[in-house]
């Protein structure tokens, strides 16, 4: 896979307007798709990458294409290289050490959360889960030495406080070896 340059992600309330808007993404610009599905509560999402300009120009044809089923959208220019890795669930993670979980509400807040994070400290995202199986909620695991992990924790929070979409968040400094053996299996 080449280089990601910016990320957009597509939020819509119906199924059904989400396979079109995803059609409509699709056809517009010169993306990639990195994925698109139905998440609880019957809710869909469309996730690409690509160049800046094309990015946001395919996010705001499909934003005008799903109207009044529209819920979210947001483009990260300038993304870090973890994030993708992350949400597709394939970044290499040969130790973990302290661990931090960041919650969200939403699929849009827990991206730009984790993209803060990332770039904030020396830490390696485990996971970045978006809504499957969270009733619309997200979350995101990373890990590294203990000041880092509470440093990125601590950036990631602070992008959502104010919006009143951060759930929890936590920082483990110890984790159990059972724990940690969980943590890599997701």
């Amino acid at each position: 896979m080449e280089k990601v340059v910016s990320i957009g992600i597509l939020e819509l309330n119906s199924v059904a307007k989400g396979i079109e808007a995803c059609d409509v993404v699709l056809k517009r610009s010169d993306i990639k798709l990195i994925d698109a599905y139905p998440v609880c509560p019957g809710k869909y999402l469309i996730l690409i990458y690509g160049d800046v300009a094309a990015v946001e120009s395919a996010i705001d044809s499909g934003t005008a294409a799903a109207g009044a089923n529209f819920v979210d959208k947001f483009v990260i220019p300038r993304v870090h290289e973890q994030i993708l890795p992350g949400i597709l669930g394939t970044n290499k993670i040969n130790e973990i050490n302290a661990v931090g979980v960041l919650e969200t509400f939403s699929v849009a807040s827990s991206v730009i959360a984790a993209d803060a994070s990332v770039k904030a400290a020396d830490v390696d995202i485990i996971e970045i889960r978006l809504a499957k199986g969270l009733g619309g909620k997200s979350f995101y695991t990373l890990t590294g030495n203990v000041s880092n992990v509470k440093a990125a924790i601590d950036a990631g929070a602070m992008t959502v406080e104010n919006e009143g979409i951060l759930v929890n968040k936590i920082v483990l400094a110890e984790p159990h070896p059972d724990l940690k053996k969980q943590l890599l299996k997701w």
